[in-house]
């Protein structure tokens, strides 16, 4: 069977298929209605490139000896961050890989989950640790609220979901900031710099645009910044290559799962993304599952886009990086803004491929990619820590 490189990663045609959630597989190629697909493809290749990250070993690299794993923690965050009368909270995951730490001052890399659980190889793979030991730098990861484990008690009714978007997810990510230099004892000289990809990555540009004194800079891979109703050229793209040989089930089965709201629905996590893109970023089968028209659908995207800037956010100290075969870089920032508002496009790389972990086999682009991104946090930090110096920090 033929396979496909996605994501920068090899995968056969079938197995992606049985992949896919159900939600993506009812909207088949011969299918008059496309609506929704997108959103879930983008959400499960993501994880695939999350599980592959997390099937790696640890490489403890040359005369380190075994790996020290990585510690999970569960902080207590608020429920409704904005409403302080409510004392409702949840137990939010996180996970650190204090190998390469130097200490109080050095900075902390925060990778911050999206749209699905993160396990320890979000520390201990991918970029932001292959850049801690050079700057001895701490690497905490952040599970997103409703994800994986860090799922507030009470199901996924609309009650529950109201508490689901980007904006909880940004004051979680603030909240953690603070609780976590103090029970790590993390110097409030030291810079914390975010990374994410995808949705993710959205929400790493969107930390420094929101909470400029927290966040000394960020790195958002393939960020799609600006929402929309639908986008289908990447699912488009995608199903040439895979999708045809899938198997379909009905519409009114995938109507159904999606209206599970029990505890054990939350481990899949296809309700939650669908309500968070009917609520912020676009895309439908709103109205069967949730009862949202099209006109609430279009005036939550006119207002993401309007909150957070679309593809002109005006944040400063942000890398944009996308690479130019994933069609969602559409969506992101791939042009320099400014002197503090990079852009790098990648050629011949695809969605979030620089932030996998290296392999052998990766392009000559994709090194250079990676060495450019490199550069500007070396940059950004050396800034940070002459800052410090002047100041007599």
């Amino acid at each position: 069977m033929q396979g496909s490189r996605v994501l920068g990663v090899h995968f056969n045609a079938g197995k992606v298929c049985r992949g896919l959630p159900a939600a993506y597989l009812a909207f088949r190629p011969q299918s008059p209605s496309r609506e929704g697909e997108g959103a879930f493809l983008l959400r499960r290749l993501g994880q695939h490139v999350q599980q592959f990250q997390e099937r790696s070993s640890p490489d403890p690299g040359p005369g380190l000896g075994a790996p020290v794993l990585p510690k999970a923690g569960w902080p207590q965050q608020p429920l409704d961050p904005f409403n302080a009368t409510d004392g409702r909270s949840f137990l939010q995951r996180y996970w650190v890989n204090a190998q390469h730490w130097a200490g109080q001052d050095a900075p902390v890399f925060l990778h911050l989950g999206g749209e699905g659980g993160l396990g320890p190889g979000s520390v201990m793979r991918g970029h932001p640790a292959a850049l801690a030991p050079a700057w001895g730098a701490l690497v905490i990861s952040l599970e997103h609220r409703f994800y994986g484990l860090s799922v507030p008690a009470g199901g996924l009714g609309l009650a529950q979901l109201r508490f689901l978007s980007s904006r909880h997810a940004l004051a979680d990510a603030a909240s953690a900031r603070l609780e976590l230099s103090r029970l790590l004892n993390v110097s409030a000289s030291s810079p914390w710099i975010c990374f994410g990809g995808s949705y993710a990555g959205s929400l790493a540009a969107w930390a420094r645009l929101k909470f400029p004194h927290l966040v000394s800079a960020s790195v958002a891979s393939s960020a799609p910044v600006r929402a929309v109703l639908d986008f289908s050229a990447y699912n488009e793209m995608v199903m040439r290559s895979l999708c045809l040989r899938c198997f379909s089930v009905s519409r009114a089965e995938t109507v159904a799962q999606l209206r599970a709201t029990e505890p054990q629905a939350a481990v899949v996590g296809d309700r939650q993304w669908l309500y968070q893109t009917c609520t912020e970023f676009g895309f439908s089968l709103c109205e069967q599952v949730f009862g949202l028209s099209a006109t609430s659908v279009a005036q939550a995207v006119a207002q993401t886009n309007s909150y957070y800037g679309g593809q002109t956010p005006e944040a400063t100290r942000v890398l944009f990086v996308n690479g130019d075969t994933d069609p969602w870089h559409v969506l992101s920032v791939t042009q320099t803004l400014g002197p503090s508002e990079p852009a790098l496009l990648i050629p011949s790389a695809s969605h979030c491929s620089d932030m996998a972990p290296a392999r052998p086999s990766d392009p000559p682009s994709l090194l250079l990619g990676r060495q450019n991104i490199s550069q500007q946090l070396r940059t950004w930090l050396w800034a940070a820590k002459d800052s410090q110096v002047r100041s007599g920090v």
